[in-house]
C-alpha cells in the first residue's frame, strides 16, 4: 500500500507540473496575441502572420487580416509574402554553404569570378559585398539602368561613376553588392542564382517559395505591399519592380510555414555547422571602427544578449537570440503611420524570454504609440512620467522620427508639439531646433522658424540645411515686405 501511495502521488504531481506547463504555454500563445491584435488595431497593419521558434519548436503560429485589400483570402499558411531585403539572409546562407564547402573564400576577390570588372572594384572582397563594405556604386541611384540590362550592361554603366568610398572603410547598405554575389554564387556552382538556393535550402518546400522581384507580377496567394497615402486616406498597392537579377537582394517571396522550417533548420546546424555561423555572425572590422554590421546580417544587442537578423521593406523581419534558442519572423503587407516589424520582434522576445525584457525598448515603443494616437491629450504626460522615472534615458531621435510620421500624415499642429517638447528636453541639440524650424515652416510661421534656425545654427555651426532654410525664409519675408 505504501508503494502503491507513493507512486500515486509521484504520477499525480507529474500530471499537476504537465497541466501547469500546458497552461503557461497557452497563456503565453494569448499574451502574445493579445499584443498583436493591439498591435494590428493601432498601426492599422492590413495584413500579418507571426512565427516563433524556441528551443527547436514552434511555440507560436498566426495569421491576421487580409492577404490584398481588394479581395477577401485572409493571410493564411499558404500566403506568400514578399520579403524584400530580409532575402539578404537567404542568399547569405547560400554564400556561406560553399564557404563551408571551400568553394569560396571570404577573402577572394570578387575579380577571381568576375571578367572585366572596373579597375576601382578589382580590390574588392567577398567579405566586403556582404558587410555592405565595398564603395561600389549602388546601382539603385542611377535611373538610366533599366532593370532589363544585361550584366555586363550594367557593370560598363556603373563603371562611370566613382568609388562611394575607399573599400573596408564603412557600412553603406548597397543593392549592387548582393547583385554580384548573385553572379559569384552563379560562376561558382554552374547553376542560376534561384535553382541554387532551392537546392540548398528548401528542398522539401515547393510551392512555399518563389522569387519575384517584381509587385505587379499576377501570383496566386502572394501578398502584395501597401504603402499609405496620407493625402487619399487609404492603402495603395506597390508596383515596383526591381527586375530579375535583384532576386538575392529582394526577391524572396516565401510562406510562414518554409520561413519557420527555414528558421530550425539554421537553427540546428542543418545548413551550416556552429563554427561556420559563428564566422557569419562576427562582427565586420570596418576601418572607421565606429559602423556596426557582420557578414550579411544586422547585430542588436536586446538587455547584453546578441540578436541576429535583418529586416525587409519595412514589413517583414527575421531575427536569431541564439543565447536563448529563440527566433522570431514578422511578415506583412504594410503600416499606416511607423515600421514597427523591429518593435514588434522585441516585444514578442521579452513575453517569451524574460532575460530579454528591455525596458528603455518598450518605453520607447509606448512613446510613439501614444504620441500617434489622435486626439491623445495625455502622450505628453505619459511621457513626462516615464523620463521623471528613468531621467537617464534620450528619446531624442524617437521624439523626431515621431514628429515627421505626424508630419508626413496631415497632423502639422501634433507634429509641433513633438518637436517642442524634444527642444525642451534636449535644449543643446541643433537637430532638434532645426526640426522645430522646419515644422514651423510648413505651417508658414516663418518668424517662429527662423528663430529656431538660428539657433540651430548657433548649437550646431555645421548645420548647412539651417543656412540654405534661412536664406529661403529670408526671401519669402523679403517678398511679404
Amino acid at each position: 500500500m505504501r508503494n502503491f501511495l507513493f507512486a500515486f502521488f509521484v504520477l499525480s504531481s507529474i500530471i499537476v507540473f504537465c497541466q501547469k506547463k500546458e497552461d503557461s504555454k497557452v497563456e503565453l500563445k494569448q499574451t502574445i496575441d493579445n499584443y498583436l491584435q493591439q498591435t494590428i488595431k493601432a498601426n492599422d497593419i492590413p495584413g500579418l502572420a507571426v512565427g516563433v521558434v524556441k528551443d527547436g519548436k514552434i511555440i507560436f503560429e498566426a495569421y491576421y487580416g487580409k492577404e490584398n485589400l481588394e479581395g477577401n483570402n485572409p493571410v493564411n499558411k499558404n500566403s506568400l509574402f514578399r520579403i524584400y531585403s530580409t532575402s539578404k539572409l537567404i542568399s547569405t546562407v547560400g554564400v556561406f554553404q560553399l564557404i563551408e564547402k571551400g568553394q569560396l573564400s571570404l577573402d577572394d576577390k570578387i575579380s577571381k569570378y568576375l571578367e572585366d570588372l572596373p579597375k576601382e572594384w578589382q580590390e574588392v572582397k567577398i567579405k566586403n559585398l556582404l558587410s555592405h563594405s565595398s564603395g561600389i556604386p549602388n546601382i539603385i541611384r542611377y535611373n538610366d539602368i533599366l532593370v532589363t540590362a544585361t550584366d555586363n550592361e550594367k557593370i560598363e554603366r556603373l563603371s562611370k561613376e566613382k568609388m562611394e568610398f575607399k573599400t573596408g572603410n564603412q557600412f553603406s547598405y548597397n543593392q549592387t553588392n548582393y547583385w554580384l554575389l548573385t553572379m559569384i554564387i552563379e560562376k561558382t556552382t554552374g547553376e542560376k542564382f534561384e535553382d541554387y538556393i532551392l537546392k540548398s535550402q528548401f528542398k522539401n518546400s515547393k510551392d512555399k517559395i518563389l522569387f519575384s522581384s517584381n509587385s505587379s507580377e499576377n501570383i496566386a496567394n502572394r501578398v502584395v505591399k501597401n504603402f499609405y497615402n496620407t493625402k487619399t486616406k487609404r492603402y495603395e498597392k506597390t508596383s515596383e519592380n526591381d527586375g530579375l537579377r535583384a532576386h538575392s537582394g529582394n526577391g524572396v517571396n516565401i510562406t510562414l510555414p518554409a520561413f519557420l522550417d527555414w528558421s530550425k533548420n539554421l537553427n540546428n546546424n542543418i545548413f551550416l555547422n556552429s563554427e561556420t555561423k559563428k564566422s557569419m555572425w562576427k562582427l565586420f572590422d570596418f576601418n572607421n571602427k565606429k559602423d556596426r554590421f557582420g557578414y550579411g546580417w544586422d547585430i542588436t544587442k536586446v538587455k547584453n544578449h546578441n540578436s541576429y537578423g535583418f529586416s525587409g521593406g519595412n514589413v517583414s523581419a527575421y531575427r536569431n537570440f541564439p543565447d536563448n534558442n529563440l527566433s522570431i519572423i514578422i511578415l506583412s503587407n504594410g503600416y499606416r503611420y511607423f515600421p514597427i516589424q523591429n518593435q514588434i520582434v522585441n516585444h514578442i522576445a521579452g513575453l517569451v524570454d524574460k532575460n530579454l525584457i528591455d525596458e528603455y525598448l518598450l518605453s520607447e515603443e509606448l512613446i510613439i504609440s501614444e504620441f500617434l494616437k489622435i486626439d491623445n491629450q495625455k502622450a505628453a504626460q505619459k511621457y513626462e512620467a516615464l523620463k521623471k522615472k528613468y531621467p537617464e534615458w534620450n528619446f531624442e531621435k524617437t521624439l523626431n522620427s515621431i514628429g515627421y510620421i505626424l508630419i508626413g500624415n496631415g497632423r502639422l499642429n501634433d507634429a509641433i508639439k513633438v518637436f517642442e517638447l524634444n527642444v525642451k528636453e534636449n535644449p543643446n541639440s541643433g537637430d532638434a531646433f532645426d526640426s522645430l524650424g522646419e515644422g514651423y515652416f510648413i505651417t508658414k510661421k516663418y518668424e517662429i522658424s527662423k528663430k529656431y534656425y538660428l539657433k540651430s545654427l548657433e548649437l550646431n555651426s555645421k548645420n548647412d540645411n539651417a543656412r540654405k532654410m534661412l536664406l529661403k525664409i529670408n526671401q519669402i519675408l523679403s517678398l511679404k515686405n
